[in-house]
């Protein structure tokens, strides 16, 4: 019995690692991951102010893995029916059962103009390159006219104001002060909707904005970008001049996937015997609430995925007792700069207490699911944050 597992990210490393423990000792089981590499999503923004981050959040697949062997190579298709996976080069894999957890892509929703002048964040690379046109930013504020300053003479446009585009325009912010450019430079976070942080608590929204206005980042919402070129963003209501352009403004499936994100139920199955969880899938619990694409979300979800593929693979051809997952939300979790947001029930913080509660996140995962090694890394840096603050 061969059993796939495509994408090493927090579902697809977390359901391997319970497979690990469970499948029968005679089936295969393969981790498929195009970098060899498992990245901890919700602190890449970090590394894009402090590079030596990227020790402490890349951890090679190798040293988590026990029983599962690991295959490199970037998915290009799935093949449901022939029970097949395509690679690039022209490679395939067969499987009897699959779990997809491939993630998402960013999503440019055709904007013309938006995926050759803004930059993303979902890999390191994307991080550094965030970085580099940023001091460029700082590194142009010496060459500036004086006669033709304006209020600011830069200009840096995050575009999606969800959890990304928050931690990426509070490090920005944050950046901006360190270098002593924070009167220079202006990080302005656009957002389509009403609010930043849309779809989550109130509360929690309107605690985000106070932080990032505190911060320095100018918020507006209510403004849709319609176009961009290598010096200006076009909106709806008006033109953005920019000297950097970050695009946090939505997700898509895998290109493996064709762009499309499928919707699964409670049972998290595309059919018999394939499955899908994380950002691959838009995930509708078995109450039948539609469940958000977060880390929060894929950990939790990874259980009962790993649950149904072994019922099925040991159900020999006979009744399968699925699993339904219901998403229950522990809370939520912000950093903007050196600020952060926390949600826990009904209570927001701010400030200290919520920066500690967001690092003891992040130390324990990467204790249970990375290293002690890089556990401590991250909570030196982040007790340094914090007595900072």
């Amino acid at each position: 019995m061969d059993v796939l597992v495509l994408g090493g990210g927090y579902a697809g490393l977390l359901v391997t690692r319970k497979l690990e423990r469970r499948l029968p000792e005679e089936a295969s089981l393969t981790l498929v991951d195009d970098t060899g590499t498992h990245l901890v999503q919700h602190e890449l923004h970090r590394a894009i102010r402090q590079p030596d981050y990227v020790d402490d959040i890349s951890v090679p697949l190798p040293e988590l893995l026990d029983r599962a062997s690991l295959h490199e190579g970037r998915v290009t298709g799935v093949d449901r029916d022939a029970r097949t996976v395509s690679l690039a080069g022209g490679d395939g894999l067969e499987y009897d059962y699959c779990v997809v957890a491939l993630g998402s892509e960013t999503a440019y929703y055709g904007i013309e103009g938006l995926p050759e002048h803004a930059t993303p964040l979902k890999t390191l690379e994307h991080a550094a390159g965030i970085r580099r046109e940023f001091e460029a930013v700082i590194d142009q504020l010496g060459h500036a006219d004086p006669a033709a300053e304006t209020e600011r003479s830069g200009r840096v446009v995050v575009g999606g104001a969800g959890l990304s585009g928050v931690q990426v325009a509070g490090e920005l912010a944050a950046m901006a002060r360190e270098r002593g450019v924070d009167d220079d430079v202006e990080i302005l976070l656009l957002e389509q909707q009403a609010t930043v942080v849309p779809g989550f608590p109130e509360g929690f929204r309107l605690a985000t904005r106070e932080r990032l206005e505190a911060q320095g980042v100018t918020v507006r919402t209510g403004t849709t970008v319609t176009a961009a070129d290598a010096v200006q963003i076009t909106t709806e209501s008006a033109a953005i001049d920019y000297d950097q352009f970050v695009w946090t403004g939505g997700i898509q499936g895998s290109a493996a996937m064709g762009g499309d994100r499928p919707q699964v139920r409670g049972d998290l199955r595309l059919d018999e015997r394939t499955f899908a969880l994380g950002d691959a899938a838009r995930i509708v619990d078995a109450d039948g609430e539609a469940v958000p694409a977060s880390a929060s979300a894929a950990v939790r979800a990874a259980e009962t995925a790993a649950r149904n593929v072994v019922a099925s693979a040991t159900a020999d051809g006979g009744f399968v007792d699925v699993e339904q997952w219901r998403w229950e939300s522990p809370g939520w979790l912000i950093s903007v700069g050196d600020d952060a947001v926390a949600q826990v029930g009904p209570t927001v913080l701010t400030g200290s207490a919520a920066t500690a509660l967001k690092s003891a996140v992040g130390v324990t995962y990467l204790a249970e699911h990375g290293s002690l090694r890089r556990a401590l890394g991250v909570l030196r840096k982040e007790a340094d944050d914090i007595t900072e603050i």
